[in-house]
């Protein structure tokens, strides 16, 4: 197979249109069994990495984009199995159950998938951040000549995990200001007619007379003004 290199200065490097986006079963079947047997490689493109010597932001690539490495695990203690993932800035933890890896072909058991979130400070009480790590390694029914480079080899996919904006949060930020307000300019103009028309109403209550009372002194008026006036 043909050795495509990919990779200039550490930095993986596409041409344009083209994406690489292989499943789980292509990490782990096609890249890191043939990583760990030390048979060639479809592509270079993953370059090798001490994920743990750096923090997540601090490691070659674009830290916009998924990031692929190849990384050999560090146990925490001699004689233990447990890894260390200890960094500058922080640790990574791993989160929720192993996934298994199953191969389409023959449906047998290749590899495992672990996945990790970055912590800011020291554990216990570090800080959760939006980084995330997912860990490929083999699986044990994978016989390979050598199983001390299958159980230490892995490989890393890390990325930035974008927060979503849930629906709650939008219907706040518009009313917060970014809804637009229309104003009644109509409404003054009602008001001050209607309190007018009760104006004229008060003036006559002031002055004694109700509407009645108005109308009968109108009439007594009226009709001394015929009497006066007739011969």
């Amino acid at each position: 197979m043909e050795k495509l290199n990919l990779m200039k200065n550490g930095v993986l490097r596409l041409p344009p249109g083209f994406r690489f986006h292989p499943t789980d079963e292509e990490l782990v079947v096609q890249y890191l069994k043939r990583k760990v047997l030390s048979c060639p490689l479809p592509a270079s493109i993953i370059p090798e990495v001490d994920v743990c010597k750096s923090d997540p932001w601090d490691l070659p690539g674009d830290t916009e984009q998924e990031r692929y490495f190849f990384s050999t695990r560090e146990v925490k203690y001699p004689n233990g199995n447990r890894s260390n993932r200890a960094t500058g800035s922080g640790y990574w933890k791993a989160t929720g159950l192993d996934k298994q890896i199953v191969s389409s072909k023959s449906h047998q058991l290749v590899g495992m998938k672990k996945t990790l979130v970055f912590y800011k400070g020291k554990p216990p009480k570090g800080t959760r951040t939006d980084w995330v790590m997912h860990e490929y390694r083999l699986s044990t029914s994978q016989n390979t000549p050598n199983n001390l480079a299958q159980e230490n080899w892995v490989l890393c996919r890390i990325f930035l995990k974008k927060r979503k904006i849930n629906k709650s949060d939008d219907d706040e930020a518009e009313n917060s200001g970014s809804v637009p307000v229309f104003y009644d300019f109509m409404a003054k103009e009602r008001a001050n007619s209607y309190s007018g028309s009760s104006g004229i109403t008060e003036i006559s209550n002031i002055n004694g007379l109700d509407d009645h009372e108005e109308s009968s002194s109108c009439n007594s008026f009226t009709a001394n003004f015929t009497r006066n006036q007739c011969p």
